[in-house]
């Protein structure tokens, strides 16, 4: 049963990561993100870490739906279709990302791992919590306010007029006017 489920998880995961390179639009790609994140989600729950499966499961559909309205609030192709490339310096990226996976798949081979001193925990999930958040609660707490009052601050010192300024107050400006000037009514 765990084979059934572990390698099409496995193979979704690494494949929708793959794509997230070939898919020309952004939205395309943010939800081919998601579902290998989905995946990997899956792979943690079935090593038996069910709250930390779902910690990933949950912070990636989140994240991605931040990803996709911000997207669709501030590019400007707003349904992020238009076609694009995901891979920059595709030479160099390859060179590195090879020696890269070299240099760790000989690390993970040829590393003395220590054996366990003691047996395996009776209840990980339990164990990864505690480890996690224990006695780091309130900092963590703290520190995602602190994270998402600096991403909305960014967004708002970044953008000084938002995308319906130029159809005035109650959108009902026709023509639109610009008013940076330049890009609208040439």
């Amino acid at each position: 049963m765990t084979a059934a489920v572990f390698w099409p998880l496995a193979v979704l995961a690494a494949a929708s990561g793959f794509m997230v390179f070939r898919f020309r639009s952004m939205a395309r790609a943010t939800i081919s993100l998601l579902v290998s994140f989905l995946a990997a989600g899956g792979l943690v729950i079935l090593l038996g870490l069910g709250y930390l499966g779902v910690v990933v499961i949950l912070m990636m559909i989140m994240e991605m739906i931040i990803m996709a309205v911000f997207m669709v609030a501030y590019m400007m192709n707003p349904a992020g279709l238009m076609p694009m490339s995901m891979v920059h310096n595709k030479r160099g990226a390859l060179a590195i990302s090879a020696a890269v996976f070299v240099f760790l798949a000989a690390g993970a081979v040829l590393a003395p791992w220590p054996h366990p001193a003691a047996g395996r925990p009776r209840d990980p999930t339990f164990q990864a919590g505690i480890a996690l958040m224990g006695p780091q609660m309130l900092s963590m707490i703290i520190l995602g306010f602190v994270l998402l009052a600096a991403m909305v601050g960014a967004v708002v010192l970044a953008t000084h007029r938002g995308r319906y300024d130029r159809f005035g107050d109650d959108l009902k400006q026709r023509p639109p006017r610009d008013p940076a000037g330049g890009a609208v009514g040439r």
